[in-house]
C-alpha cells in the first residue's frame, strides 16, 4: 500500500520524534515495550500524534468519527445522558472531544430537552484540538460555549456523566506473542541500520498472570499475536475511586473476550490510520499516524467491577442508538425526498448497519447509583456475553 507523502514540516516533526524514540530505546538497553512505544508515538508533548499540531479528524485528517457523520449521533446520545444526569448530577465530562462537534450537538440537544448541564468539561491533551473545539462551539452553539471548561487532569471526585467516544482504543497496549516456547512480549528495538524493528522478550511475571485468564489459543505451529490493554483496565479501575454517582459511557470498536481471542484473529487487531487509509505499520512516520487496537470489553468490565463500578449495559451501537431514538430524530428531518434528509439517512445507515459501524462499535455503561434498565439498553442488551 502506497501512502501519500507527508509535508516537509510534518516529516521534520516525525524525524524529531523518531530521534527521541531511538534515544529512549538505547537508554533502555536496546528494547522497549510496544506500550511504551505507542505512548511515546501518540502522546509526546509537541511531537506525538495526539499532542502535536497535525489535523486528525475530518476529510483533511486521518479518519472521521461518528459525531462528524451527522448531528443525529449526538442527539440520540443526549437522551441517555439526560437520563443519567437526572439520577446523579448535571455535569458532563467528555474525554478527548475531537473536533468539538459532539460537544456542540450534546449541548444544543440537552438545552432543547430542558436539561442543560451546569458544567461541560473537556479533557483534551492536544492544544490544536482544544483550539478547534473552541472554534466549533463558538460557531455552532455560541450561547452555550461559555459552559465548556477545558481541564488538564481528571477530577479527584466526579458526579454526572463521562463520555468516552473512541478513547479506549488509543490507550497504549502491550503486544503478546504465544508460541510453542511460551509467552513473549513483542517490543521495539533498533536493527543494524538503526531502524525501528520488532523484537520479542520473555513475558514478565505480571504479563504471564494477566494473560492466563484471556483464553487465547495456544498455537501448535507458528505464533498467535494479540493485545493487552493494561492502561485501559487501570483507567477503568481508577474511575471507581473518582466517581461518586453517575456513569461512564464508553463507545468504541471491540468485542467481548470470547470473540477477541478467536483462533482466526492470530495477527491481533492493531491498526494504524493515515489520511483515511488503514495500514499495519506502526513504525511508519511515528507521530503522524494514529495507532489503535480493538477493545476487549470483558477486560474493561472486569476492571470497572474491580474498581467498585456496576455495569449497566453492553450493546452494539445500532441497538443503543435505536433505543435512544435516532430513527425518531431522523423522521423529524423533513421530506424523505429532500437532499438533506437523504444525507442524514445515509449517515444513520452507516452508524447502524451491521456491515458498517452498527455491529463493529459497542457501547458499555459503567457507574454507581443508577436505576436500570437504562434507556440505551432496554432492547438488545448483551451484558450476558461479557
Amino acid at each position: 500500500m502506497k501512502l501519500p507523502e507527508p509535508s516537509i514540516d510534518a516529516r521534520a516533526q516525525s524525524d524529531a520524534l523518531l530521534a527521541r524514540l531511538s534515544e529512549r530505546i538505547r537508554d533502555s538497553g536496546g528494547w522497549i515495550s510496544f506500550a511504551d512505544y505507542m505512548h511515546t508515538a501518540l502522546y509526546t508533548p509537541g511531537l506525538g500524534y495526539y499532542s502535536g499540531g497535525a489535523q486528525k479528524f475530518g476529510a483533511e485528517g486521518d479518519f472521521i468519527t461518528s459525531p462528524e457523520l451527522t448531528p443525529l449521533f449526538g442527539q440520540a446520545l443526549s437522551a441517555q445522558i439526560a437520563e443519567i444526569m437526572s439520577q446523579s448530577a448535571p455535569t458532563v465530562l467528555e474525554v478527548g472531544a475531537g473536533t468539538g462537534h459532539l460537544a456542540a450537538d450534546l449541548l444544543l440537544t440537552l438545552d432543547e430537552l430542558g436539561c442543560l448541564p451546569q458544567a461541560y468539561q473537556i479533557l483534551e491533551v492536544s492544544g490544536e484540538l482544544r483550539a478547534r473545539q473552541a472554534d466549533t462551539l463558538r460557531a455552532r452553539a455560541p450561547s452555550l460555549a461559555e459552559r465548556v471548561q477545558w481541564i488538564d487532569t481528571l477530577p479527584d471526585t466526579f458526579s454526572g456523566v463521562v463520555v468516552a467516544n473512541e478513547v479506549l482504543d488509543v490507550m497504549p497496549v502491550h503486544l503478546l506473542v504465544w508460541r510453542d516456547g511460551g509467552l513473549f512480549e513483542r517490543g521495539v528495538s533498533l536493527d543494524d541500520d538503526d531502524h525501528l524493528a520488532w523484537a520479542d522478550e520473555p513475558a514478565s511475571n505480571a504479563l504471564q498472570q494477566a494473560a492466563a485468564t484471556l483464553g487465547a489459543p495456544m498455537p501448535q505451529d507458528g505464533e498467535y499475536v494479540s493485545e493487552l490493554n493494561l492502561a485501559g483496565e487501570a483507567w477503568m479501575r481508577d474511575w471507581g475511586a473518582r466517581l461518586t454517582s453517575g456513569a461512564l459511557i464508553m463507545i468504541d470498536y471491540g468485542y467481548p473476550r470470547a470473540e477477541y481471542y478467536l483462533p482466526s484473529r492470530s495477527n491481533g487487531t492493531l491498526l494504524c490510520y493515515y489520511r483515511h487509509q488503514a495500514h499495519p505499520d506502526p513504525f511508519k512516520w511515528p507521530g503522524l499516524n494514529d495507532i489503535t487496537a480493538f477493545v476487549d470489553f470483558t477486560a474493561m468490565a472486569e476492571a470497572a467491577h474491580a474498581g467498585g463500578l456496576d455495569i449497566y449495559g453492553y450493546a452494539n451501537q445500532a441497538s443503543f442508538l435505536f433505543n435512544c431514538g435516532i430513527l425518531e430524530r431522523l423522521a423529524l428531518r423533513g421530506d424523505e425526498r429532500e437532499p438533506a434528509y437523504i444525507r442524514a439517512a445515509r449517515a444513520v445507515q452507516r452508524l447502524t448497519t451491521p456491515q458498517e459501524m452498527g455491529e463493529l462499535f459497542k457501547v458499555m455503561v459503567a457507574g454507581k447509583g443508577l436505576r436500570t434498565p437504562l434507556l440505551g439498553f432496554r432492547r438488545g442488551d448483551r451484558l450476558h456475553t461479557l
